[in-house]
C-alpha cells in the first residue's frame, strides 16, 4: 500500500482548521482546538486506532463550540477520505464494544463511501464541564459526511457522562483500526461487488 497519509485546511468565515493524518502511525497526537474536553476525545481515537492526528483549530468559541466541533468532523472526514484513496486491499468493516467501569458502548463502522449516522445515545446529563454532549452528533455526522462512511454508535450502558463519552471514542478508533487495517487476502482488490466504493 502506499503512504496513507493527509493534510487537509478548511477556511470558513467561523473557522480556520488545519488536519493532518496518517493512517499508518502509533497513535501520536496533538492538537490545539480551544476544545479540552473535544481534545481529550479525540485523543482516544489515535491512541486506540494507532492513527497519527494533528489539528490545529480557530473558531467563533466566544459564540460555542458548535462551529468548531462540527467543522472539525468535516475536516477529519475530508482526510481521512484523502488518506484511504480507492479503499483496494482494506478489510472495510470494523467494530468495536469497549467497557469503562459501568459504560459500555458499541461502535460499528463501513466505508461504504454512502454516509449515514446512526446514533443511539443518551447522556445523563446536558453538559461534561464546558461541553455540550449534542455537540457529539454534529461532529459525527460531519465527519460520516465527509468521510463517506456509515457509522453506528450505541451506547448499551451507562450512567456517568463522561465514561460514555470515553467508551464511545475508544471504540471509534478500535473500530476504524480494524476496517482500514490492510487484508492480506485481498491485495489490490475493491472490497466491493461494484468494484468501486
Amino acid at each position: 500500500m502506499n503512504q496513507r497519509t493527509a493534510q487537509i485546511e478548511r477556511n470558513t468565515l467561523e473557522t480556520q482548521i488545519k488536519i493532518e493524518i496518517n493512517l499508518d502511525g502509533d497513535g501520536s497526537a496533538s492538537f490545539a482546538t480551544g476544545v479540552p474536553f473535544l481534545d481529550h476525545m479525540l485523543d482516544q481515537v489515535a491512541r486506540h486506532g494507532l492513527i497519527d492526528i494533528n489539528i490545529e483549530a480557530k473558531g467563533d468559541l466566544e459564540i460555542d463550540a458548535h462551529h468548531t466541533v462540527e467543522d472539525i468532523g468535516i475536516t477529519l472526514g475530508q482526510a481521512f477520505a484523502r488518506a484511504l484513496g480507492d479503499k483496494k486491499g482494506i478489510f472495510r468493516y470494523g467494530h468495536a464494544y469497549v467497557p469503562l467501569d459501568e459504560s459500555l458502548s458499541r461502535v460499528v463502522i463501513d466505508f461504504s463511501g454512502r454516509p449515514g449516522l446512526f446514533y443511539d445515545v443518551s447522556y445523563p446529563r446536558a453538559m461534561i464541564g464546558s461541553f455540550d454532549v449534542d455537540l457529539f452528533r454534529e461532529f459525527f455526522q460531519g465527519f460520516v459526511n465527509h468521510a463517506g462512511v456509515s457509522l453506528h454508535i450505541d451506547n448499551l450502558k451507562g450512567g456517568n457522562a463522561h465514561h460514555i463519552a470515553e467508551t464511545i471514542f475508544k471504540a471509534l478508533g478500535r473500530a476504524i483500526r480494524m476496517a482500514i487495517a490492510p487484508d492480506p487476502r485481498m491485495a489490490g482488490i475493491m472490497p466491493s461487488t461494484k468494484g468501486t466504493l
